[in-house]
């Protein structure tokens, strides 16, 4: 890479030898910073590409310089405009404005701008091996700096481990290592509080009865009368378009307890008639001990096996959020992989190594928890289990 200085601002150029079937997945353009107070006087840069059959392509022309820049080619539509146009012109190739407009959405520009001159090349490219050249022209008005000083160039492969990558390079088999981490513990964390909060506010109704009773059971049908989806899409939208994971896990466990404390009273309805409570009362135990010394006891296997079949809902909600876009951006889920995914076209596209792991990732911690809960609730439910 070098850059030489011109009259309207100076000119970078780097070259690239692709020996390669395959061309590169993205060119990168990184920090190239520039400031102006007039919105209408930016510094602007030019991208031209130049072949080893000596083709010389513009494939961005004066986009705007607005603080650090950081431009990717191969997902600009301006870069696939101007390769569809520079194929028309050297081939002749006629489109209806129909496929035009598929190109435009579709393209994969990079197999097309290193790819051998030919009528079908839009649809079938074949690689053109040589040197390249990537040339940055950057005009500067007088008056305003603009500063290369960290300025990257990067050529993005298209296989990189197990996987493979995204439109950004990242190793996907390690975002769905990562994610299961976070994508578990905000299912584990639902779960348990969930249940937690279900167990012990159904059994305290149970247990009080009367009036207190009739008045907790209003709130738990009013709780479950909302429609948690749309609430938690709005409440997103509220927080201005992202939500973090605590506040995730805070929304679902607000709307996750309602049906287990209705099964939890009516278990406890009966456990307080038990003798052993009676007896408890009459030597004057209160009514903190009586609920947690002698009757959330006996719901803790029904608690264990509601935790886990509680994990997959758990997960499903907060990856259904993520896929929205109203997840937390900044940490790696698998809603968060399924979110960039949908946004990139990857389905569209034939990009099944990034959308299939993490959706099969997803079903197998689904049917884990649920085979999981199911043999737990065999084993501790006295009503189901085998002699």
């Amino acid at each position: 890479q070098y850059m030489v200085k011109t009259d309207e601002g100076f000119k970078i150029e780097i070259p690239y030898k692709n020996i390669y079937d395959v061309p590169p997945q993205d060119i990168v353009i990184k920090n190239i910073t520039g400031t102006s107070p007039n919105p209408r006087r930016t510094p602007k840069m030019d991208v031209i590409i130049v072949r080893p059959d000596g083709e010389q392509i513009t494939i961005l022309s004066g986009y705007k310089i607005k603080g650090a820049t950081t431009l990717q080619l191969g997902r600009s539509e301006a870069v696939r405009r101007a390769t569809i146009n520079w194929v028309k012109e050297k081939t002749g190739v006629q489109l209806t404005p129909q496929k035009e407009f598929e190109y435009l959405a579709t393209l994969d520009s990079m197999k097309v701008l290193f790819a051998k001159i030919s009528p079908d090349m839009l649809d079938r490219p074949k690689s053109l091996k040589g040197d390249y050249k990537v040339i940055i022209n950057v005009r500067i008005p007088q008056g305003l700096t603009v500063s290369v000083d960290n300025t990257e160039v990067i050529f993005n492969g298209r296989s990189y481990g197990w996987l493979g990558t995204d439109y950004k390079g990242r190793d996907l088999l390690a975002g769905l290592i990562w994610g299961s981490r976070v994508s578990l513990t905000i299912g584990i964390s639902i779960s348990v509080l969930s249940v937690l909060i279900g167990i012990f506010y159904g059994v305290t109704s149970a247990y009080l009865g009367g009036w207190t009773d009739e008045f907790m059971q209003r709130i738990n049908e009013f709780v479950a009368s909302i429609p948690s989806l749309p609430i938690l899409i709005l409440l997103g939208s509220y927080f201005g378009g992202h939500i973090e994971l605590w506040q995730i896990v805070f929304l679902l466990v607000l709307f996750g307890w309602v049906g287990i404390a209705k099964v939890a009273r009516s278990m406890a309805l009966q456990i307080k008639e038990q003798v052993y409570v009676e007896a408890a009362r009459a030597l004057g135990a209160g009514t903190g001990r009586i609920i947690f010394r002698h009757m959330v006891p006996q719901l803790l296997p029904y608690a264990f096996a509601q935790m886990a079949l509680s994990v997959p809902s758990a997960v499903l909600s907060e990856a259904s959020l993520s896929f929205l876009g109203l997840g937390d951006p900044t940490k790696v889920t698998w809603g968060q992989i399924l979110h960039d995914a949908q946004v990139a076209g990857a389905a569209v596209n034939g990009y099944w190594w990034w959308v299939i792991p993490p959706g099969l990732a997803i079903a197998l911690v689904g049917l884990t928890f649920v085979l999981l809960g199911t043999a737990l609730d065999r084993v501790l439910n006295p009503r189901l289990r085998r002699l």
